[in-house]
């Protein structure tokens, strides 16, 4: 099981596309029409084999929208795993009583993309999708072109996500029952293949919420100045959309 994709809820999602891409010379590859079903548009933005995810409400009273007037603006709102067996994960969740709020079973091209979204009151902090891919190289959510789209040259993958919570210890547990997975040794993240999900500390409010996506560079002072730059930089990291983009060496 590993981090596969995150997502921005934004109100002005084609400004956000603009902005991200370009600050780390990224290139946006597909827009999801099935999303409608949610009462969404979105665009999907590679960073090698891993995505970020921007979603923006199209018609009333959609959980998105909700979201973004309880934020008061963008903000963190999905978290997607990729895993080795889904049906098994299906079994385990209905062993601890998490309910799976909605199923997704697509096919396309020789492609079968399944997912299973967990009610979020049980979990907290964010969305949890935990997802299936076959043939595994495959992520059908971004189409199936999106490799013509990555470019390194800047950031080369998404590795962990942070979730701000005034409660951590709850909140880990919350999420070791939703990923069958074990907190690390010093009790601050569940540790994924290659990547993390990290839970900090929230002294300032009662907020449950995604606080900062990770990501991996070999040009963080290049990034940081070019940020800088641009009016993203605050408080020494880059923020966009509601979320603080943490550089990781």
């Amino acid at each position: 099981m590993r981090l596969r994709q995150l997502v921005i809820a934004t109100s002005e999602m084609e400004l956000l596309a603009d902005s991200i891409c370009e600050l780390f010379e990224l290139k946006r590859t597909f827009s999801d029409p099935e999303l409608i079903v949610f009462g969404l548009q979105n665009v999907l933005i590679p960073l090698g084999d891993t995505f970020l995810e921007l979603v923006t409400p199209v018609t009333e009273n959609t959980s998105a929208e909700r979201f973004l007037k309880k934020r008061g603006g963008d903000g963190g709102y999905m978290v997607i795993v990729d895993s080795v067996d889904l049906e098994k994960e299906r079994k385990r969740l209905e062993d601890v009583r998490m309910d799976i709020v909605w199923y997704e079973n697509r096919k396309f091209d020789d492609i079968h993309g399944q997912s299973l979204h967990i009610h979020p009151k049980q979990v907290g902090g964010a969305i949890l999708s935990i997802d299936n891919m076959k043939p595994a190289s495959c992520w059908l959510w971004a189409g199936t072109e999106w490799e013509k789209d990555i470019n390194k040259s800047m950031v080369s993958h998404l590795s962990g996500v942070n979730i701000c919570t005034p409660n951590p210890h709850n909140l880990l547990s919350n999420w070791e029952r939703a990923l069958g997975r074990k907190r690390s040794i010093d009790g601050t993240s569940i540790d994924l293949s290659g990547s993390s999900i990290n839970f900090v500390m929230n002294t300032q409010s009662q907020s449950e919420h995604v606080s900062a996506f990770q990501i991996h560079t070999a040009k963080r002072l290049d990034l940081e100045n070019r940020a800088a730059s641009r009016g993203y930089l605050i408080n020494n990291n880059i923020h966009l959309g509601g979320v603080d983009f943490l550089l990781v060496e």
